[in-house]
């Protein structure tokens, strides 16, 4: 090799180790990020840009580095950090996964106030909610059950009810066949309206297969529940029951005015709730009243229910 070439070599070396300590001095400059962030829908250079009119610290040339690192995901995603160098955040934005908020669902709550929590916490419309819900849900509540939902961030109305329906109808049905062997959706459900009562009813579990309990033995001898958490549907899940309320509420959930359980569950059940629905306590308890101590006192006749009240 001739000096001349040899010295256009070392230039052309010197060059590239020069525009690599660029790129790594580039790749380590600090950017400032929000930790989920949403990407929309296609190519890199239309990321890019969404990304420049969020004021995020990106350029055109951010592209070529993206590209590299693979294609990034559209919708919300979580990149786990709010302070990184450049290479890191532009390689964050290709693997990162959809950001995910959890929404937790109480034993004996309401879709009505349900629906409310959901909508403040991933800023959508309850109205939506509710409606999705009336669209695909056979019953007016109880449907979804008391649990922990892990819900990914920019989920549509309609999409979260679909997820809520069908994973609670998942375990409705493993739960049927656990229990009893078969899922008879019909039959199921009339212990979901048993236990949404129980549920709304009982100071505690312990007092469930109690509560169950009396209501059985109630139907058996047709006689009215008579159980002002049967009141608590809806929107009125937090409102007390009073005499007015019982003479002028006409809705088949008013276990004062008719017999039987009511058309559909009171609100979300639990699994204890659940069981005592299905295995009430082998007594013949047929009242009970709340005592001083906040629980419930049992008894047989009505004679002994009149003692405990007043």
């Amino acid at each position: 090799m001739t000096e001349k070439k040899i010295k256009m070599a070392s230039i052309g070396f010197d060059f590239i180790c020069i525009l690599f300590l660029i790129f790594v001095c580039y790749l380590a400059m600090p950017v400032t990020s929000n930790r989920v962030i949403y990407l929309p829908k296609g190519g890199v250079s239309e990321i890019i840009t969404y990304l420049q009119e969020k004021n995020f610290e990106v350029c055109k040339f951010d592209g070529l580095f993206v590209r590299m690192f693979g294609y990034p995901q559209s919708g919300w995603i979580d990149i786990k950090a709010t302070h990184l160098s450049r290479g890191d955040f532009l390689y964050r934005l290709t693997k990162a996964k959809a950001a995910i908020k959890t929404i937790t669902l109480i034993p004996g709550e309401t879709m009505y106030f349900f629906a409310q929590d959901i909508a403040k916490e991933f800023d959508l419309s309850a109205t939506k909610i509710l409606e999705a819900y009336k669209k695909y849900a056979k019953y007016e509540d109880g449907v979804i059950l008391a649990d922990t939902y892990h819900i990914p961030m920019g989920i549509t109305e309609e999409n979260l009810v679909l997820y809520l329906l069908n994973h609670s109808l998942e375990r409705h049905k493993a739960l049927s066949i656990k229990i009893l062997g078969e899922y008879d959706e019909v039959q199921w459900f009339k212990y979901i309206i048993i236990a949404s009562i129980i549920q709304k009813e009982s100071a505690n579990i312990p007092e469930m297969p109690l509560v169950s309990a009396v209501i059985h033995n109630r139907l058996k001898k047709k006689m009215p529940l008579q159980m002002d958490g049967s009141l608590n549907y809806g929107q009125y899940s937090h409102t007390p029951i009073t005499a007015k309320r019982i003479r002028n509420d006409s809705t088949l959930y008013n276990t004062y005015r008719h017999k039987g359980i009511p058309h559909n569950p009171i609100g979300s059940v639990g699994f204890d709730a659940i069981k005592a629905a299905i295995s009430p306590a082998d007594v013949d308890y047929l009242f009970f009243v709340k005592n001083p101590q906040g629980t419930h006192t049992f008894t047989r006749t009505y004679n002994e229910h009149l003692k405990n009240i007043h």
